[in-house]
C-alpha cells in the first residue's frame, strides 16, 4: 500500500494545475521537440534528440509523481484545527531568539514542503519540534547546524 501523503486544499490544488500543464503543454512541447530533433537526420549523434527524450522521461516521471500524490492525497481539514495547539496545517508565528526578529511558517506535508515560501514540512526538525506545543512557549530545535531557540507568539 502507497504512503499517504498529507496536503492542504491550496496544495491539491497546485499540484492539479502543475499536472495540467505537464499532459496539456508540457508533453505537446517535447514532441515538437523531438520532431524537430529527428528531422535533422542521424539521430546517433544527436545532441538535441537525446536532451529532448531525457526531458521527456522527466516530465513523464514528473507527472507519474503527481498523480500518485494525488491518488494517496489526505486533506489537511485546517478548519477543524485546535487553534490553540500546533498541528499539520497550522500557520505559526515565532520570534526567533538569536536573529531577534518575527518569521512565520506553514507547517505542512513533506509534499508541499517549499522553504522558499515558508512551507516547512511536518517531518522536518523543525516541524517536528513545533508540532504539539502551544502559543508562548519557548521551544528548542535541534537542527543541523545546531540549536535553534524560538518563542511561539501565535497559532493560526
Amino acid at each position: 500500500m502507497d504512503k499517504k501523503v498529507a496536503l492542504t486544499y491550496e496544495g491539491i490544488q497546485e499540484l492539479e494545475a502543475e499536472l495540467k500543464e505537464l499532459k496539456v503543454n508540457k508533453r505537446k512541447d517535447i514532441a515538437q521537440k523531438i520532431k524537430d530533433a529527428r528531422a535533422q537526420g542521424d539521430l546517433s549523434e544527436n545532441a538535441e534528440y537525446d536532451a529532448a527524450k531525457d526531458e521527456q522521461a522527466r516530465i513523464e516521471a514528473r507527472i507519474v509523481a503527481i498523480e500518485k500524490m494525488l491518488r494517496n492525497a489526505v486533506l489537511i481539514e485546517q478548519e477543524d484545527a485546535d487553534k490553540d495547539t500546533i498541528a499539520l496545517g497550522s500557520k505559526v508565528t515565532l520570534f526567533d531568539e538569536e536573529f531577534e526578529e518575527e518569521i512565520t511558517y506553514h507547517i505542512v506535508g513533506s509534499a508541499e514542503a517549499n522553504p522558499e515560501k515558508n512551507r516547512i514540512s511536518n517531518e522536518s526538525p523543525l516541524g517536528m519540534g513545533l508540532i504539539g506545543n502551544k502559543a508562548g512557549t519557548n521551544v528548542e530545535i535541534d537542527a543541523p547546524m545546531g540549536i535553534i531557540k524560538y518563542r511561539i507568539l501565535a497559532i493560526s
